[in-house]
């Protein structure tokens, strides 16, 4: 058993695709030993801006012996009558490179054959890992590489140079155009020179003495305490994305959090802004207090050892505050109109060629946003119609601003900010930066009431507009990102428990692209057909990621709810059920059921003879289907699924007795239309809830 150590030192490597390349390399080694059979106790990959490197220790130093079955042809075949090898038994044996006399016998349910054991030597794990380490280069994800001046080897920065030993030995090979040895570098600036690695267990505490902590995991918490405990000095909490702290650990060999301010006067700017450039163009870690205020400071790290570091302080204060002046502008340059007058130039920017400009869409909006609050207003809800207007009129307004030209990700957020300097409503403030939510899967929703309007009737707006122009999303396409709009259409109405019905809004929205001169929308019915399939179609996309079972999704759509608080609500019904153990034998029989129902060539009656029951079977399950109908009814009117199920539950048994007692189709016409009857109105019953015969228990 030994280490073995693997190195290659290359120019900066991506920040961005460090930990991945990182993670695709020990992978890709893992499974490649794996594969050949190689034993190790543990395997450890580094990362830093300049390398990438593997420690593999006790590793097994060659593969195990194994042995091969070589089958050739029938006994039959192999001898003649006398019991002399055949040309067919030599041919086979001069293969192998033995004697046919060395040939056994293979015995198998198929017949007896000639065959011969063979043992492979394994090889030399040394002899192996060249190839093992180039194959694990080839294959990591890098989108695009090059090549270093003639050398014909690419990858996805010059490589350098190249380590591979095993303890204290090279293992002579050549990687990325580079012959392998012992030495690596140190950090660019501390420590440049070329340093000789005395043993592969010695990697990781050289390196240290180098100033390179080349664990990318504990280079990253490292960045973590010390960003925390300059936080802490000045009693904040520091913002750290994860994306841009992994970034920053990308960034450097050597990590030294530093602390710097800027003006005060800057935080009367959106804090978005200023949070927004310094972190995508500085990279620098911003701190609030504890309810979420910016304070005029700021978290850097840097990858020197500074004797002086003030200086670098004062060098990235100099650095940030034209970013932070330019932001100040732009605030208060939009300031100097309100936001409404914004809106005037969204009438020449262009929405999509043939739905319209940005000006018509806020229209659009407004009249849908209106409509869904009227209904909530009827369920209930305290909402003013009259504000959510206003809203929607001004919810694309702040695209037209300074702020959002230079910061995009800033749109609604700044309109929010300018609504309420202009003293509007502080619903219709607040609405404006929630009708962008959900942003992602799993993102936080809209509070506020109009804020729910406004984010329902944007995605409504977008989804039919683009199917009636034929560019519904392929495969691989969907630019206008319209199946995350539709699963934050679901996602609003279930979460915040909204009984309205998908085919009111998506008819709403259709009418919104009709004005004097006619429709936008040339087949009305046809986009209202292929939104709504693309809406139930996202249902199953929203419930496997929660973990809900595809034949639990199915179960439900094939009544096709046209509520989504209604469908969730059958979903949860049917999971429940599942859990019951009469569940597997009641999914059968409603197959069956169907099944009976289906082949039928008789027109099936809704209401059954009592008078034509004749088996006691068939009087036990009718009498059950009566009292589960009687007490079903107010449970469907108060839509409680879960407790429909768990009624049904009890039709389990007089179901099969049934199936096993009574003959459906008797010669009898009239019987046998009477009990095609009975099973109609079991099936009935349960597809108030969900097609059971969809579930695989």
């Amino acid at each position: 058993m030994s280490t073995i150590l693997f190195e290659l030192g290359c120019e900066e490597l991506p920040p961005k695709s460090l930990k991945p390349l990182r993670d695709a390399l020990q992978a890709s080694v893992t499974e490649q030993l794996t594969a050949a059979d190689i034993t190790f106790d543990s395997i450890k990959a580094f990362a830093a801006p300049r390398r990438l490197a593997i420690q593999i220790q006790g590793i097994s130093d060659k593969q195990p012996d194994r042995t091969e079955q070589k089958r050739g042809p029938a006994i039959k075949a192999a001898f003649d009558a006398e019991g002399n090898p055949t040309r067919a038994a030599m041919g086979f044996a001069k293969g192998l490179g033995i004697e046919a006399s060395e040939l056994t016998t293979i015995n198998t349910d198929k017949g007896d054959y000639v065959g011969f054991e063979q043992t492979i030597r394994g090889q030399a794990t040394t002899e192996l890992l060249p190839a093992i380490f180039q194959t694990a280069l080839d294959n990591l994800p890098i989108a695009k590489r090059m090549r270093s001046g003639a050398s014909r080897n690419e990858f996805v920065r010059p490589v350098q140079w190249a380590v591979l030993m095993q303890d204290d030995t090279v293992i002579d090979t050549t990687i990325q155009g580079h012959q392998t040895g012992t030495q690596t570098r140190g950090h660019r600036f501390h420590s440049p020179d070329y340093h000789n690695i005395a043993h592969a267990n010695d990697y990781e505490e050289l390196l240290s003495g180098l100033k390179v902590v080349a664990d990318f995991d504990k280079r990253q918490m490292l960045i973590k305490n010390q960003v925390k405990t300059l936080a802490d000095e000045v009693n904040s909490d520091a913002i750290v994305p994860q994306d841009l702290l992994d970034e920053v650990t990308a960034l450097v060999d050597f990590p030294i959090a530093l602390r710097a301010n800027f003006e005060a006067r800057f935080l009367q700017v959106p804090q978005e802004a200023l949070i927004s450039t310094m972190q995508a163009d500085q990279k620098y870690f911003c701190l609030t207090d504890k309810n979420g205020k910016l304070q005029p400071y700021f978290i850097f790290i840097t990858n020197i050892e500074s004797k002086d570091p003030n200086q670098i302080i004062e060098g990235n204060e100099k650095v940030v505050r034209p970013r932070l002046a330019d932001a100040e502008f732009f605030f208060l340059q939009d300031q100097k109109q309100p936001l409404f007058a914004l809106t005037e130039s969204l009438k020449n920017r262009v929405f999509q060629d043939k739905l319209g400009t940005i000006w018509e869409k806020s229209e659009r909006i407004a009249k849908l946003a209106a409509f869904i609050a009227t209904l909530m207003q009827q369920q209930g809800h305290d909402i003013n119609v009259d504000e959510t207007v206003r809203a929607g009129i001004l919810s694309k307004a702040d695209l037209a601003s300074s702020l959002v030209g230079e910061y995009p990700e800033l749109q609604g957020i700044a309109g929010t900010y300018y609504a309420r300097l202009n003293d509007e409503p502080e619903a219709v403030a607040a609405s404006l930066e929630e009708q962008y939510l959900p942003k992602f899967s799993g993102d936080v929703l809209p509070q506020t009431p109009i804020g729910i309007c406004l984010a329902l009737a944007d995605r409504l707006d977008t989804l039919v507009g683009i199917f009636a122009i034929d560019q519904a999303p392929t495969g691989s396409k969907d630019p206008f990102s319209l199946r995350r709009s539709a699963i934050g259409i679901l996602r609003i109405l279930i979460e915040k428990q909204l009984p309205i019905n998908l085919v009111a809004l998506v008819e709403q929205a259709i009418k919104g692209y009709s004005d004097a001169e006619g429709s936008k929308i040339a087949k009305m019915g046809d986009t209202f057909t292929q939104v709504m399939a693309f809406l139930n179609s996202r249902y199953r996309a929203m419930y496997t990621e929660q973990g809900v079972s595809v034949d639990t999704i199915q179960a439900v759509q094939a009544i096709n709810p046209h509520m989504p608080l209604d469908f969730d609500q059958r979903i949860r019904a049917v999971q429940a059920f599942s859990e019951l153990s009469q569940a597997s034998m009641l999914a059968d029989s409603n197959k069956r059921v169907a099944n009976i129902l289906a082949k039928s060539e008789v027109s099936v009656a809704d209401t059954v003879d009592e008078a034509l029951l004749s088996e006691s079977a068939e009087q036990n399950l009718y009498a059950n289907v009566q009292q589960a109908q009687t007490v079903v009814q107010p449970l469907l009117e108060q839509a409680d699924y879960t407790q429909v199920l768990q009624t049904l539950a009890s039709l389990d048994e007089p179901l099969t007795q049934f199936f096993d007692q009574v003959m459906v189709n008797s010669e009898d016409a009239a019987l046998k239309k009477n009990r095609l009857a009975l099973l109609k109105q079991v099936r009935a019953l349960f597809l108030t809830v969900a097609d059971i015969s969809e579930l695989q228990l």
